[in-house]
């Protein structure tokens, strides 16, 4: 397969210039979003609306951007996202727009509607063969992101307690799961307690949906009949105490994640943009968000996800680590950032994969646009 091309610009700008959003516009231009026929097509853009205490979420201001070029070319966009597993404020439709309106997601500032692919409880789901499918034959999708005719992704890259970062790929093939769709992805990695880590705390049960804690003995042990393995107890527990417990081959989650985002885009037109700024080392999921790992990078478009993928992750391991960020201090020097944050994830995984199934390929060329 030969390269993909890959669009670049950075965040760099001139006195009484260009606006960023000025070259977001330009980006997705040159990388030729108007090569899609949009003419009176429905059109999901996939983004993550934060969950409210977050701050690193994209802009809604960056959407608007999209939204207004989807327009021009003569599509029908509405914003988009699933419910998810976990305690939080978008657990359903109405908390979840909600959410996308407190968070500045709302018809006045993007110009287009909110919709929520999977429905009001998250069960609205289409069930889509997955094309060469290994571990998944039938992904269950939000079903309105299957009823729109063109999908764009429009993602902040950032690191991943679980997948190492999430970046296109998962921004497509966790984010559009239905909330059945999101368990069965994460079933096989449900994480475990080192007792002589954990103090009996609570703070893990505080953000499981599931009652999944048992604290008879003092210490926190988790029924993996009740978990759905989320993995918001692993990024919150104080101690470190909770890890991922894999019941099969490591990397499951990752193969799953990208065996969805093929179930995703096959047969519709598609686009990809991946916006490296507040590189946070943790997902948007959080009620918070850690100082950023390394510098803000700049916007990227492609329409190969994986290859997208695979130049944000290097133009993040190629930057200096933030002081005082959590990167900085464990002070480790292995050329992968992400894996210094999370060591239990190899992120490598999600793309060989996604090479296998045809969604792509890593090798790319970048072209930068001023």
């Amino acid at each position: 397969m030969k390269k993909a091309k890959v669009y670049f610009t950075s965040f760099r700008t001139e006195a009484f210039g260009k606006s960023l959003l000025d070259k977001l516009s330009d980006l997705i231009v040159k990388a030729g979003i108007g090569k899609i026929d949009f003419n009176g097509k429905f059109t999901a853009i996939k983004i993550h609306f934060g969950e409210p205490g977050n701050l690193a979420f994209l802009r809604p201001n960056f959407a608007k951007v999209v939204v207004d070029e989807v327009k021009k070319l003569g599509g029908k966009p509405f914003l988009t996202d699933c419910n998810t597993l976990y305690v939080g404020r978008r657990k359903d439709a109405l908390e979840h727009i909600e959410t996308a309106y407190v968070n500045g997601f709302t018809p006045y500032t993007t110009g287009c509607h909110v919709i929520i692919a999977d429905g009001l409880k998250g069960n609205d789901e289409a069930h889509v063969p997955v094309p060469n499918g290994e571990y998944v034959k039938n992904a269950k999708i939000g079903r309105a992101i299957m009823d729109a005719d063109v999908f764009i992704s429009l993602n902040h890259f950032k690191g991943h307690e679980m997948t190492g970062f999430g970046g296109a790929i998962k921004n497509v093939g966790m984010g559009c799961g239905s909330r059945a769709g999101k368990m069965e992805q994460h079933c096989d990695s449900k994480p475990t307690v080192n007792a002589k880590r954990c103090i009996g705390c609570k703070i893990c049960a505080k953000v499981c949906a599931h009652d999944a804690q048992d604290f008879s003995s003092g210490k926190a042990v988790i029924d993996h009949g009740k978990c759905v393995g989320c993995g918001q107890c692993m990024s919150i527990c104080p101690k470190d105490a909770i890890g991922a417990s894999y019941n099969a081959e490591a990397g499951l989650l990752d193969r799953k994640m990208a065996e969805y985002a093929a179930a995703v885009l096959l047969n519709k037109p598609s686009f990809h943009i991946s916006l490296v700024m507040d590189v946070s080392p943790y997902c948007d999921c959080h009620p918070e968000n850690d100082a950023p790992i390394v510098p803000d990078v700049g916007m990227f478009a492609s329409f190969d996800p994986v290859a997208l993928d695979q130049a944000c992750a290097d133009a993040v391991n190629q930057q200096v680590p933030l002081m005082n960020s959590i990167l900085s201090e464990r002070n480790l020097c292995h050329d992968d950032h992400f894996h210094d944050v999370s060591p239990s994830t190899n992120w490598n995984i999600q793309l060989d994969h996604s090479v296998k199934l045809g969604l792509g390929t890593r090798e790319y060329e970048l072209i930068t646009v001023k």
